[in-house]
């Protein structure tokens, strides 16, 4: 799982995303002509901006005094300034860290980044103003552009499952130990960020270095705040103290979205992909899990994630067909039908090598590496 020391080597050279790399830049080639500059507050860099030259560089969201404003301006420059009063930053470099999104949630979640985006989002939605939703644009294509930094040359498997499953149930347990599983053998896990499911998975990543036993008590912890209804100020508390009892677990990657705003993300993900557009964080879950995807017990959204990912598979419109593992022989043959759809849409091309389904989630990660071949 790549951290952020590693990060700044990663990204197109020409991006400056913190201020050691701005003042890097700045020492080696004394220029910051056609550079990008995203999200970096350089109100204390008005001299350097002042003697370097600035023709072809863009400022995103970066502010800056005024003199050095003009100054880089004159240059050629373009400036995009800082946004006021916005819940957001729509220029952002990284992903989120589940302690910014729910940054105040000791006054409760209401004050949280995360509810004010969601509040946000509600707001503009209704209105629909082309300012407004340029802006989401903006943010969500920054995310993506961070997103692609962070799992550059990872094997990602995405964990997908409904957001209904209660903290404290043994289907519960059984996503999370396949999140540290799937983690202990290299993968990186990738979820859809939200509750249920998605936390448990995330939740097993977190595990992952420390011993078996850590898992069990921190599942026992969780289920004093089984679901995020009544209360997400809770649920997201019960977390951050498991959180607090073991520091510096695992990492994994969420992928959530404030379309669906009565749904928190979960704090167990180190890195957070928020979005405001849906089917921009469907896709971007789906295509980034280069190493396959296994479907837990979920609803509709599990089944339209199912043939989501089907689609490229079947056309190879993303090259050679990805690993497709669903868990629960009664839930996807009887109660919602979708393995023979999937086997009869697989029949004699090459994805059909590439499908499994088995009884037990702890059989999911032997598969995936069986039809990785």
């Amino acid at each position: 799982m790549q951290t952020s020391p590693a990060h700044a080597a990663h990204h197109d050279d020409r991006e400056i995303e913190t201020l050691e790399e701005f003042d890097a830049v700045v020492s080696a080639r004394g220029t910051l002509a056609g550079f990008r500059v995203q999200a970096v507050d350089l109100t204390d860099r008005t001299k350097e901006l002042l003697t370097s030259s600035a023709t072809g560089t863009v400022f995103l969201g970066c502010p800056m005094r005024p003199d050095a404003a003009a100054k880089v301006r004159a240059d050629g420059a373009l400036v995009f300034p800082p946004v006021p009063d916005l819940p957001f930053d729509p220029y952002r470099g990284r992903l989120y860290a589940p302690d910014e999104l729910f940054a105040g949630l000791d006054k409760g979640y209401e004050q949280t980044p995360d509810a004010l985006g969601y509040a946000w989002f509600q707001r503009t939605k209704a209105d629909g103003d082309i300012y407004a939703s340029m802006l989401r644009s903006v943010h969500d294509d920054a995310i993506s552009d961070a997103l692609d930094e962070l799992l550059r040359a990872t094997q990602v498997v995405g964990v997908m499952g409904g957001h209904a499953m209660a903290r404290g149930t043994q289907a519960y347990a059984g996503a999370a130990r396949l999140g540290r599983e799937l983690t202990r053998a290299g993968f990186t896990v990738a979820t859809g960020g939200g509750p249920g499911a998605m936390e448990a998975a995330n939740l097993g990543a977190y595990a992952a270095p420390f011993d078996d036993t850590m898992l069990d008590d921190a599942c026992e912890l969780l289920a004093g705040a089984p679901s995020f209804t009544p209360s997400i100020t809770d649920w997201a508390r019960a977390a951050f103290d498991v959180r607090a009892r073991w520091p510096k677990g695992g990492g994994s990657v969420g992928i959530p979205t404030w379309f669906y705003g009565h749904e928190p993300p979960n704090a167990f993900a180190s890195h957070i992909a928020k979005y405001f557009a849906n089917a921009t964080r469907e896709d971007g879950l789906l295509a980034r899990s280069t190493a396959g995807v296994v479907f837990l017990p979920g609803a509709a959204g599990t089944v339209q994630e199912i043939f989501d990912n089907a689609t490229p598979n079947y056309y190879e419109s993303r090259g050679e067909p990805t690993p497709m593992v669903l868990v629960d022989r009664v839930h996807w043959t009887e109660r919602l039908p979708a393995w023979p759809l999937l086997q009869s849409l697989a029949r004699g091309r090459a994805m059909e090598a590439r499908i499994a389904l088995v009884d037990r989630i702890e059989d999911a990660p032997a598969a995936l590496k069986r039809l990785a071949g």
